[in-house]
């Protein structure tokens, strides 16, 4: 058994409890993380049979058992999830959305759980009396900012169809854990110290933070008896118990009766809800000789298309030709990369939205795949930064929508899994800003996934955004949970993904990157430093890159802007001896195997 290399993980027999068959499963509490956060340099974790990589210890060491315990890579999922709700609040939760990216050897099939706009919303969601979008937080803070989550719906979709242990076992290490206790994290308690709204709430006042107003230090051991009973009823009655009855009236009296900014979710939107299967997107990549076939999550996220335009018109430049220089990308390649992130992120603004409502360009949204398109982008790259790109017309079909501006993104969890019987999953979840709408109730934070939608319903001259707000519909998201194949033999190569709002795109993008074309493994790949353009000034991440890397962009006519880029990517890759994991050494996750 190989575990990670931490002592606060170290526990004799920490599975002695568990059942060898899959129908079994009893949950051993490990010893809990004290790790600083920031930047904490990792290893990386080879395993032979399975992994688990997740954003919380706690949450990795639920996986680890019940794939220990005979579950396949959907129970370990679901119990990851359950633990995240619960340790990483201010990210994901059974109040948010979920992506599910799942193989079973043969075939791939995306598990949509996006949170939808209630039936009572309308295009003037976000606008101001006079007509004006709304400042960002003003719409966040609050019920306006709340969908129907998805979670508990998608993944209960995703058991009945690819789970091996009981849907009830898969609650007991988040239950047990409420009950019990866990110990704050570090991350935990610097965001809940950094954040200006989350004790306006005060069910969440009092949950995170000291009477002196505080927040709960790290290593506080923290309960959650609320969370726990919803749980437990979750386990028993399935998602009902979460959709309709107590617990979402709940959940609509907390949208509905917000004192300033209150929303429209109803019982009839909660008990309506349904989790959607659609076709991935998936496209042919070649990296050093080698074919791949990368597949991702299809629009309402943005994520896979992007993700492949961006290595698609890569493959028509030189960008193959350029090494990495000391550990690092050169200038050369920072600004072939950023002008490829340029075109995808205004395709991205023109075209991505739900594909129920917004039709995709040509009437297929591989279109903005098409290798000749592509190359034909890729013709518009010079020696100068283009500063900012125009969407193009894949199929030569004009769009009848206007570009949607750019607009905050935040939030979010990833998590990879790869089981004992040929089943991998890619999973991003998210309840968007950090701590959702800041509004907590029975124990969970709800989402404030609306203000994904673009706040303007349509430009100046009337043209309609594609992802503006309509009832019912998924606001776009940039999630990008991937899963990568050997295009020959169909055989996993990685199973890999990021939180961090539209930035999601550029660290899912390196990653790829860096394992197919530069060779590295899935750890050090992680560990480049973050880079990228959501179609704007060139970001780069702060105290990564030497004065001449940012002096030759500068040269090449780039607005260059150094800041904080706190990607929480998760990979697990295959190899020659079995598999190999990594976790972002800027957030606390780790991965763990036998």
């Amino acid at each position: 058994m190989r575990r990670p290399v931490l002592t606060w993980l170290a526990a004799a027999s920490l599975l002695a409890a568990c059942a060898s068959t899959p129908s079994s499963f009893t949950y051993s509490v490990p010893q809990q993380p004290e790790a600083a956060s920031g930047f904490t340099a990792k290893p990386g974790w080879a395993t032979s049979k399975f992994a688990v990589a997740a954003a919380n210890p706690l949450a990795t060491d639920a996986g680890y058992q019940v794939l220990r315990a005979g579950g396949s890579a959907v129970d370990a999922a679901i119990a990851v999830q359950m633990v995240l709700t619960l340790v990483e609040p201010q990210s994901s939760g059974i109040g948010g959305g979920a992506f599910l990216l799942h193989s079973n050897g043969r075939n791939v099939e995306a598990f949509d759980g996006r949170e939808t706009a209630p039936a009572a919303a309308d295009e003037r969601l976000f606008l101001a009396a006079d007509g004006k979008p709304l400042a960002f937080y003003e719409g966040v803070v609050g019920g306006r900012s709340v969908g129907v989550p998805g979670t508990v719906r998608v993944l209960e979709m995703a058991h009945r169809e690819h789970g091996r242990l009981p849907w009830a076992a898969l609650f007991q290490p988040a239950i047990t854990l409420a009950e019990n206790g866990f110990r704050v994290s570090p991350r935990l308690n610097t965001l809940a110290r950094a954040d200006a709204h989350l004790k306006k709430d005060p069910t969440a006042a009092a949950y995170f933070f000291q009477p002196n107003g505080e927040p709960l230090a790290v290593g506080t051991t923290l309960r959650n008896p609320e969370l726990a009973a919803v749980l437990r009823r979750i386990s028993r009655e399935g998602s009902a118990a979460f959709y309709q009855g107590d617990v979402a009236q709940a959940i609509v009296d907390k949208v509905q009766k917000h004192p300033t900014n209150p929303g429209r979710l109803t019982m009839a939107d909660l008990a309506g809800y349904q989790p959607k299967k659609r076709t991935p997107i998936c496209h042919d990549y070649r990296a050093q000789s080698r074919d791949y076939r990368i597949c991702g999550f299809p629009p309402p996220s943005s994520g896979a298309i992007a993700v492949g335009q961006i290595l698609g018109i890569l493959n028509n430049t030189n960008a193959a030709a350029l090494p990495l220089e000391n550990g690092l990308p050169s200038a050369e390649w920072l600004h072939l990369y950023t002008e490829a992130a340029r075109m995808a992120f205004a395709d991205r603004g023109q075209y991505l939205g739900d594909p129920d409502f917004v039709q995709a360009p040509a009437g297929n949204w591989m279109s903005l795949l098409d290798p000749a398109y592509l190359a034909s982008r890729a013709r518009l790259i010079g020696a100068q930064s283009m500063k900012t790109a125009q969407p193009g017309t894949p199929g030569q079909v004009a769009s009848r929508y206007a570009p949607s501006p750019e607009q905050v993104e935040y939030g979010t969890s990833h998590i990879s899994i790869v089981d004992g019987y040929g089943n991998a999953i890619a999973m991003t979840t998210t309840i968007e800003d950090q701590f959702g709408a800041r509004q907590m109730v029975r124990g969970f934070l709800l989402n404030n996934e609306l203000t994904d939608f673009s706040f303007a319903p349509a430009d100046a001259q009337g043209r309609p955004i594609a992802n503006r707000v309509q009832p019912g519909k998924r606001p776009r998201s940039s999630m990008a949970p991937t899963l990568v194949f050997d295009k020959g033999t169909g055989e996993l190569v990685m199973s890999g993904g990021s939180p961090g709002g539209a930035l999601i795109i550029h660290y899912t993008a390196k990653t790829l990157y860096g394992v197919l074309n530069w060779g590295l493994d899935a750890q050090r790949a992680i560990d480049l430093p973050n880079f990228g353009s959501n179609n704007g000034p060139t970001t780069l991440e702060q105290n990564r890159f030497p004065p001449a890397v940012v002096q030759s962009l500068q040269a090449r006519g780039h607005e260059v802007r150094e800041t904080d880029m706190t990607s929480g990517l998760q990979a697990i890759q295959r190899t020659r001896g079995g598999l190999f994991g990594g976790a972002d050494p800027r957030r606390e996750g780790v991965v763990m195997g036998d």
